[in-house]
């Protein structure tokens, strides 16, 4: 059976045309920046020759004409005829000694020891081009298996011969790419990686054409696109290094920092003296923290480094080793300050030093800030990388601290797994031994503790409670877990002291706010209960308990406040048997030192009459020095109008001409 090919219609090339598309496909290399594709280029190399059947010695003393689908001619030489045979590449060659050319080819451009002069197709007929351009009139009738490549019939079609005679299967397609490869010239499909750039091939698609455009969409800030081109250039040629470092640039730019890493990784394995690929790493690895492993890429062998890039390196060192350094003392707000520098240095997107930052604001009571940190930590997919910090792998740093959050939060199962999952990640490291034994101890004991409680044995889970704060004397929820205990039990100073505790901890902590204003209330002392409850409703203006536990304290405080004869009016104060007495008053007392005689004290005078009324749990006292010598002596009032606050007998602060705004700041300070 015979096989008829429809082949596109190629214009026909002159020589100068020829030549100008060989040039062309000149190969060049470009170097960019480290951000930035690269553009060396790969040599791809012709798979297969163009085809041309073998011309007897006569005529191969004549000069050949190109054929207009090869990428270039050879000057014929003299060979022997011998029986045509099929060859590996899918090509009809003659089996015969190869000839010597005494051309000099271009890199990627193998020609098979087939070639010779080309035929030209002219009418219905084949003519040899030495013939034809030594004016020969007579055709030269081609053997029926020989099939010419590259050069095209007018009508898009090669005369049918006889090709049942082929032992291959495997169909032939045409190539129409822009690469190295002519138009027109027939290449072999099938399966390998072979045959996935010959189904590029009859698509037209060329890697160094996908390149290129996976570069000018680069340049153009379309970083998807680009890497849509690059994906596809590394489908068609996985072992080529540049593709990969390219790809690597364009995930850079799209913040897919863990994968860049996993590219450049592959580009230096593909090609480990790929001096952009090292240095792109390097970048990379500077963004990460991870200076250990930017500094072996920096400076691996034989590559200058990058004096920005080295600095920077340096100075991500420094910031580090300050670090630790810090961390070994428990400088807590030094290790703040050393982390943010090290971020602002460029290493803004390290997981660890993120989490350094939070470990420190945990130390520092700062739970909340240190619960914000951690969810700003950047995410990096497949990214798995051995890179230590503070003599832990950083991944099982990052998930140690996540662990010690969570349990200060009072996620304790949260962070039972995370401590768990650190510990399998870097097994021998001491220091991630000891926090997953304590988070599971103290984790038990508030299991524990709140068995006990639920069952009312009140007791018993006080001591499960402080059993855990052996391990973790720092657990606010402990504390106030404990204080609930205290509670019930009736032992409300112990309540308030563990409810402090916790607050000291956890300042912003609600339910040991409200477990401590309950407890105050249970100890008359309502005015610091209300005082609790108002905070609380600042925090939670919807919540209707807390709104009427603030009431029924207000109301209780109002009673009390009638029983103690409080009028809400400024007391005048004049013996100093009375100022000790008022002095060793409950809350907050503010003596007034005043002179009638004195413009300053009669022009602030209306002013505390109003402060008075606005703050009903505050003592307001005036003493008029002119009246009360003896008492103005002993207090040492030298000049008016003087303020003293006193706390619970304490005195706590003292202001001589305040202004108005300074004087209500002040006793808002001490009231809360």
């Amino acid at each position: 059976m015979s096989h008829s090919r429809r082949l596109s219609l190629e214009p026909a090339i002159d020589s100068s045309t020829s030549r100008r598309f060989r040039d062309s496909l000149t190969l060049q290399r470009h170097d960019d920046d480290v951000n930035k594709p690269d553009f060396r280029e790969l040599d791809l190399g012709s798979p297969v020759s163009t085809l041309t059947p073998r011309v007897s010695s006569s005529s191969a003393a004549a000069t050949p004409t190109s054929s207009s689908g090869s990428s270039g001619s050879v000057s014929g030489k003299p060979s022997v005829t011998s029986q045509m045979v099929k060859s590996h590449s899918g090509e009809i060659s003659r089996s015969a000694m190869p000839t010597t050319t005494t051309r000099n080819l271009k890199p990627g451009h193998r020609r098979s020891s087939s070639t010779g002069t080309p035929l030209i197709f002219s009418g219905s007929s084949f003519y040899s081009g030495a013939s034809q351009s030594s004016g020969a009139t007579s055709a030269v009738s081609p053997s029926p298996t020989v099939l010419p490549a590259g050069n095209i019939c007018p009508s898009g079609r090669i005369l049918k011969t006889g090709m049942a005679t082929r032992s291959s299967t495997r169909a032939e397609t045409l190539w129409t790419g822009t690469g190295n490869y002519g138009h027109g010239n027939v290449v072999k499909s099938g399966g390998g990686s072979t045959g996935k750039t010959n189904h590029a091939v009859a698509n037209g698609e060329s890697l160094e054409e996908l390149k290129r455009l996976g570069n000018d969409m680069y340049r153009r800030g379309s970083f998807t696109e680009a890497l849509s081109f690059y994906d596809r250039a590394i489908s068609l040629s996985p072992e080529n290094a540049s593709y990969r470092s390219n790809r690597a640039a364009a995930l850079t730019a799209l913040r897919r920092l863990g994968e860049a890493v996993k590219e450049c990784l592959e580009a230096v394995r593909l090609d480990p003296s790929y001096s952009r690929a090292h240095q792109r790493l390097a970048s990379l690895y500077l963004r990460l923290g991870e200076a250990e492993n930017a500094r072996r890429h920096l400076c691996f062998s034989g590559q200058c480094p990058d004096q920005a890039d080295l600095q920077r390196l340096q100075t991500l060192e420094k910031h580090l080793r300050r670090c630790w350094e810090a961390r070994k003392i428990g400088d807590w707000r030094t290790a703040v300050k050393e982390t943010d520098a090290a971020i602002a240095n460029g290493a803004d997107s390290s997981p660890q030093l993120v989490a350094c930052k939070a470990e420190a604001l945990l130390r520092l009571n700062q739970i909340e800030e240190s619960e914000f940190c951690l969810s700003c930590i950047p995410r990096l997919d497949h990214h798995q990388s051995q890179a230590k910090l503070f003599g832990m792998v950083a991944e099982a740093y990052v998930l140690c601290i996540q662990a010690q959050v969570d349990m200060a939060l009072g996620r304790f199962e949260n962070g039972v797994i995370k401590a768990e999952r650190a510990s399998m990640l870097d097994q021998t490291n001491p220091e991630l031994v000891s926090v997953l034994n304590n988070v599971k101890m103290v984790a038990k004991a508030r299991s524990r503790g709140n068995e006990l409680f639920s069952s009312g044995r009140y007791s018993e889970a006080s001591v499960a409670y402080g059993d855990g704060l052996k391990y973790d004397g720092s657990n606010s929820v402990l504390y106030c877990n404990r204080a609930a205990c205290w509670y019930k039990l009736g032992l409300w100073e112990k309540s308030v002291e563990d409810c402090n505790q916790a607050l000291k901890i956890h300042s912003g902590y609600i339910k040991a706010l409200l477990r401590r204003a309950a407890s105050y209330g249970k100890l008359g002392r309502w005015e610091d209960a209300v005082r609790d409850y108002e905070f609380v409703r600042r925090e939670l203006p919807g919540d209707s308990e807390v709104a009427e536990s603030l009431e029924r304290a207000k109301t209780a405080l109002s009673q009390e406040s009638k029983s103690l004869g409080f009028n809400n009016e400024v007391e005048a104060v004049s013996s100093l048997d009375k100022f000790k007495n008022s002095v060793s008053l409950p809350g907050v007392s503010v003596f007034h030192f005043k002179s009638s005689s004195n413009r300053q004290c009669e022009e602030i005078s209306p002013y505390v009459n109003t402060l008075c009324l606005r703050y009903p749990l505050v003592h307001f006292f005036m003493v008029d020095v002119e009246e009360s010598l003896a008492l103005a002596k002993a207090e040492s009032i030298r000049k008016v109008p003087t303020f003293k606050m006193y706390k619970n007998g304490d005195k706590v602060k003292e202001m001589i001409c305040p202004s108005h705004q300074f004087l209500e700041d002040s006793i808002k300070h001490f009231l809360l």
